[in-house]
């Protein structure tokens, strides 16, 4: 006869306690990038509308910046790192294989034994990464979760390619997440479309350079992943709304990866966002940083005051894959 399995004590909801970001110190304005490319300040804040991005200096590692931002979330959850029960960590470049660089932070932070891994989920991944936490809280194996979106995209730039060299920055953002007696994170719509996995990736796979060659770097087909945020990731944003029962005149602010200015005012338009709505614009001074660019314009809009806590965002992250995962949270 066979036993029947007993459920965890998982709490009903779940939702975020506290956020907090890290931005290197070095600040590179258009003028830097265009010592090494044939354009111009003009081009570039109209093609993107980045006018600053933040690289790391040799001491900013992964591990090093996402200690800095997870150290933040836990005060502001005013959470122990001993009470964290899992350190979920979403970047592409921690260029160690193994182990993942979740184990050093978690360690580092004073966690006491806590599940720890990594997730590649490109510009996604903290979508994926709260989704998980989540789900790991309401299914009873963690109280309380640590996700962090952390990235040196700096390294993975061909800084003489002049379609991308002005795009990436380096920065780590983090949630702390915990249990709720009312929801606090919405149902995910998330996905992939693996027949366009082309239109970004590394130049080189690590298994074909060699010492000598060009460093491996970000590679995309520009217009086509435009074409496809616009108009594809606008209907997934509809969809985590209605997923989540919330009309747009509900919302009070909307957080998109910060990937392109002409897509977030793109996207704010196709789903007729009221005026009132705070959306995030932190690509102007922070560059796409991939993975942390979502917890990082959370933790700018509540400290300038553009929004506050309890009010309701729209979060959705889109990138290569290509991957995309968006939901409605309470904002900590």
């Amino acid at each position: 006869m066979s036993a029947s399995l007993k459920a965890g004590p998982g709490a009903p909801f779940a939702r975020i306690l506290g956020v907090g970001g890290y931005r290197p110190t070095r600040v590179v304005p258009n003028e830097e990038i265009l010592k090494h490319i044939d354009s111009s300040d003009e081009w570039i804040r109209s093609r993107s509308g980045i006018v600053t991005r933040h690289w790391a200096g040799e001491d900013e590692t992964v591990a090093e910046m996402a200690l800095a931002a997870s150290g933040k979330a836990l005060a502001d959850a005013g959470i122990a790192a001993e009470q964290i029960d899992a350190v979920i960590v979403s970047t592409v470049s921690h260029f160690a294989q193994t182990p993942s660089v979740a184990t050093e932070i978690a360690h580092r932070l004073g966690a006491v034994r806590p599940a720890a891994f990594d997730i590649s989920a490109a510009c996604a991944g903290f979508g994926y990464g709260l989704t998980i936490g989540k789900g790991l809280i309401m299914g009873g194996s963690a109280t309380h979760v640590l996700v962090i979106g952390v990235e040196r995209l700096s390294d993975l730039t061909d800084r003489t390619d002049r379609s991308t060299a002005f795009l990436f920055g380096d920065g780590a953002g983090a949630v702390v997440l915990g249990p709720a007696e009312e929801p606090g994170i919405g149902p995910t719509v998330w996905g992939s479309e693996g027949d366009k996995a082309g239109v970004i990736g590394q130049t080189v796979p690590w298994d074909r350079y060699a010492p000598g060659d060009p460093f491996p770097a970000l590679r995309q087909e520009g217009q086509t992943v435009f074409r496809w945020a616009v108009f594809e990731m606008a209907k997934v944003a509809q969809e985590a709304l209605d997923a989540a029962g919330i009309t747009a005149d509900q919302l009070d602010v909307f957080i998109p990866h910060q990937a392109n200015m002409r897509i977030i005012d793109s996207m704010v338009k196709t789903l007729k966002l009221p005026d009132g709505v705070a959306v995030a614009r932190d690509i102007e001074t922070t560059g796409n940083t991939s993975a942390a660019s979502i917890p990082l314009a959370m933790e700018r809009m509540l400290a300038t005051g553009q929004a506050k806590s309890g009010d309701t965002a729209l979060v959705i992250g889109f990138g290569a894959g290509l991957v995309y995962a968006a939901t409605v949270v309470t904002l900590p």
